[in-house]
């Protein structure tokens, strides 16, 4: 029984602290803008354009890094809406945010430009 409450006072004390812990990557409006794609008649490419360019600045406003996709998924929504040169901008800054993401990302530009 000795043994067990040194355990069980440790166990006590990262759950706690692990409550506490904020998320990785700041999403805002994130989530809503991708439903609203997916939903096609929600809200416009341009209102969803500007939901994702608040998040940017408001992740930005609050030193907490974009969630991943985030750009990848603003920079389809440039094309769509006819600007190459911003969807170009916002898939390299997701390239570069998320190496990872470099053979997919430069799938959806080949894509995206026509090739």
């Amino acid at each position: 029984m000795k043994r067990l409450f040194p355990l069980a006072v440790i166990c006590a004390a990262l759950t706690g602290c692990n409550a506490t812990k904020e998320p990785i990557y700041y999403y805002g409006g994130y989530n809503t803008a991708v439903y609203a794609f997916l939903k096609a008649d929600s809200i416009t490419v341009e209102e969803q354009i500007s939901m994702l360019e608040q998040t940017i600045a408001d992740a930005t406003n609050k030193n907490k890094a974009v969630a991943p996709g985030l750009h990848a998924h603003l920079g389809m929504l440039y094309f769509e809406a006819g600007n190459s040169s911003q969807g170009i901008t916002h898939f390299e800054t997701e390239k570069s945010l998320f190496p990872e993401s470099v053979q997919y990302i430069d799938f959806l530009l080949k894509s995206a430009q026509g090739a």
